[in-house]
């Protein structure tokens, strides 16, 4: 009954909400708020925050050309997909959405603020990195600002290292417009014949122009180096436009114009239709190749009728072009990162592991005198994977179960899986396949592992298995006892280097029985009894979720303390927002660290003015996820793999493990996600028109940057209360 009233009060709120909303929108002439943020605009908007961290002249010069890397990819796959599915959604959606717009307008914004970003990050690396960098002894020149010996030593490289990998393609009545790849580097250029006159002939009109062009292989370095210097380069699309005689004799180096296309990368799925999923993902992942063009990226320099016919042969519209005044692509300033100049990069995290782990001895001896914390990449991985080869080796271990979304392709973890099932034990790998664009690797992954006899199952029709958890079973004595991890990121040590996240080590009696039940549904669709510990979407999370806030609404109602704090990377959910706005109507205060998309309009009268949003974006990646709430005092953390969005709530297998420990729990509210609020250096609030600006600090207040905090108080402060627990 308790429930049933709180679902009925919330609903009240949201009519209550959606009143007060209408009264804000009488002003006159002010263009209605609607309830929502839209989402796309939001993660564009997350966009501009990266963008704002390569501007930052505080930052290293490296670390700010890795931002603009940064942008380009996130732009490419913004483009691969959530463009990509609004022109699906062209002249089909019936009205308009409760986030304000048509699809149609909102396809123009985007465009717009695009065009803003990309022309301010070309602004970005031309007028000041590209200045900057030189100063501290990086340059990078022109062919034509060479001396004459480095133009020799280079015109002998391209010879010898770039010429025979080029193969310049003619368009003409004989040659149609050649298939463009995603992401490439093309350059394009109109010849006249002049010399060959035969070929003119056979052309059908003496002296007519033709295009031709260029593709620019991947696998040859963006940044060429001149001569032996490590600090000197030129772009490589300089170099073959100094050469392109070599290669189209009546070409000029002035008729050199770079292109590049975006295509889109979501390709759809029928599971229910597929015979073999394996195989019927391996062949959509090539037509991936072959979706349709969505973006052309083309050099401000770019003659119009060439423009025109690139537009034309793509059959694109004049709005999916973008002219670039500066580098196009971006994304290969990761090469520059590469340099070996730590002068112009922050310090790397140095992990350190709790003092438990010191004395050595077993992981399993470690975990059974208490529950382990971790949190990464301030304690390093290595705890994670030297405990999966810990129990590869030790002969009382008899099962290993894995949950794999994104592996990575040096993985440690799937060999030592291998090994595992060689020693005989019964390994069980649930490997996610449709982890986009880590299909093809997770692919590989999983075909090694069933060759070696490793049970490999890839989850639920029609859902992603995105939760991160293993189950370790060991023989002890005369019982059995089950090892639990539960974590927020991937089991992929490449990326834990430069992603914050959380991690549980538990011998919790019941958390072990719910993850048993939780392999058993993913491997026989065993829905079994009810958890006891874990919530598991998308069985119970959302509800679980929705009446943990209303809780805490019905608790402000009667005048208890009430308060949320959630740390997530996106907040996108209608269901979820609408019980965070009723919350707030009721005094709870809510304070959320959401990274990237948040639909939800903080600071609204009457609404929202209760509720704090604010992002932290630096030179982690802010992955981990916490959820604190009040509880009348007697407080309920959660920490795991889900988000607040309908796909994590609705289409994904996930699941978020309560902290029970008063220590961890302490430290999670305390120091863990207090960290994050009191952050004055990386943090931006969300402001309700849906720009973020920066905190900012008052007068003598010291400044605070959370992640650069948490590795100044590594085993001295912020993980005290693991290890005294652990002790």
């Amino acid at each position: 009954m308790r429930e049933e009233s709180n679902i009925i009060a919330a609903s009240d709120a949201t009519e209550q909400v959606n009143h007060q909303l209408l009264e804000l929108r009488t002003v006159a002439d002010a263009k209605p708020e609607p309830l929502f943020i839209n989402r796309d605009l939001s993660l564009v908007e997350f966009f501009r925050r990266v963008l704002e961290e390569a501007q930052d002249v505080n930052e290293p010069l490296l670390e700010r050309s890795k931002f603009l890397a940064v942008l380009s990819s996130n732009l490419d796959e913004f483009f691969m997909i959530r463009v990509s599915s609004l022109k699906e959604k062209l002249g089909r959606e019936v009205g308009v959405s409760e986030d304000g717009f048509r699809t149609d307008e909102l396809l123009a914004e985007i465009r717009s603020r695009v065009s803003d970003l990309v022309a301010q990050q070309a602004d970005c690396f031309r007028e000041d990195l590209i200045p900057a960098l030189a100063a501290a002894g990086i340059s990078i020149t022109t062919f034509d600002e060479l001396t004459e010996s480095e133009r020799r030593d280079l015109n002998a490289y391209f010879h010898e290292c770039v010429y025979p990998l080029l193969t310049p393609q003619a368009v003409d009545p004989t040659h149609p417009f050649p298939y463009i790849s995603g992401g490439s580097l093309n350059i394009g250029l109109n010849v006249k014949p002049e010399l060959n006159r035969r070929v003119s002939r056979a052309l059908g009109n003496a002296g007519s122009e033709f295009f031709v062009r260029i593709k620019i292989p991947a696998f040859v370095p963006r940044f060429v180096p001149v001569g032996d210097s490590t600090c000197k380069f030129i772009l490589i699309e300089d170099l073959i436009r100094a050469n392109i005689r070599n290669l189209v004799p009546d070409a000029s180096p002035s008729s050199c114009h770079l292109f590049r296309i975006t295509r889109d990368g979501d390709i759809s799925l029928r599971e229910s239709e597929a015979q073999d999923l394996l195989e019927t993902m391996e062949e959509n992942l090539k037509l991936r190749r072959f979706g349709d063009v969505l973006r052309l990226e083309i050099a401000d320099s770019m003659p119009a009728e060439m423009a025109d016919h690139l537009k034309e042969s793509l059959g694109i519209a004049e709005d999916d072009i973008y002219r670039i005044d500066g580098l196009l692509e971006m994304g290969s300033l990761f090469e520059l990162y590469k340099l070996n100049r730590q002068d112009l990069k922050v310090s790397p995290v140095k992990p350190i592991k709790p003092s438990v782990f010191d004395k050595g001895g077993s992981t399993f001896d470690i975990i059974k005198a208490g529950d382990v914390l971790l949190h990464h990449p301030y304690m390093p991985y290595s705890i994670v994977t030297d405990f999966i080869r810990e129990a590869v080796a030790d002969p009382d271990v008899l099962a290993i179960k894995m949950c794999l979304y994104r592996i990575g392709s040096d993985s440690p973890i799937a060999p030592l899986l291998i090994e595992a099932s060689e020693r005989g034990k019964q390994v069980t790998v649930v490997i996610e396949i449709k982890a986009r664009f880590d299909e093809a690797n997770n692919i590989e992954w999983a075909k090694r592992l069933e060759e070696a006899g490793v049970h490999v199952t890839y989850g639920l029709l029609g859902l992603k298995t995105h939760c991160k958890t293993t189950l370790i079973i060991r023989r002890e004595e005369d019982a059995l006892v089950r090892y639990v991890h539960i974590a927020t990121g991937n089991y992929n040590p490449e990326t834990s280097a430069f992603y914050t996240d959380l991690g549980l080590l538990t011998t919790d009696p019941e958390i072990g029985e719910d993850a048993t039940e939780l392999f058993n549904y993913l491997t026989v669709y065993a829905r079994g009894k009810d958890y006891k510990r874990l919530v598991v979407a998308p069985i119970y999370l959302r509800e679980k979720m929705v009446a943990m806030i209303e809780c805490e609404t019905d608790n402000a109602r009667k005048g208890i303390p009430a308060r949320i704090v959630a740390k997530m990377n996106r907040l996108a959910d209608t269901e979820i927002v609408r019980a965070l706005y009723a919350a707030s109507q009721a005094g709870v205060e809510i304070d959320l660290i959401v990274r990237g998309v948040c639909t939800l309009r903080p600071g609204v009268p009457g609404v929202s003015e209760n509720i704090r949003v604010r992002s932290i974006v630096g030179q982690l990646l802010e992955h981990s996820r916490a959820y604190y709430f009040h509880n009348g005092g007697d407080p309920v953390v959660f920490t795991g793999s889900s988000d607040f969005m309908p796909r994590n709530l609705d289409r994904r297998v996930e699941v978020l493990a309560p902290v029970r420990e008063p220590e961890m729990k302490q430290y999670l509210i305390n120091e863990f996600l207090n960290t994050y609020l009191t952050d004055t250096v990386k943090a931006r609030e969300l402001g309700p028109d849906g720009s973020y600006s920066r905190v900012t600090t008052e007068h003598g207040q010291d400044a605070i940057n959370s992640q650069l905090s948490f590795q100044e108080r590594t085993n001295i402060v912020a993980f005290s209360a693991v290890n005294e627990l652990s002790n």
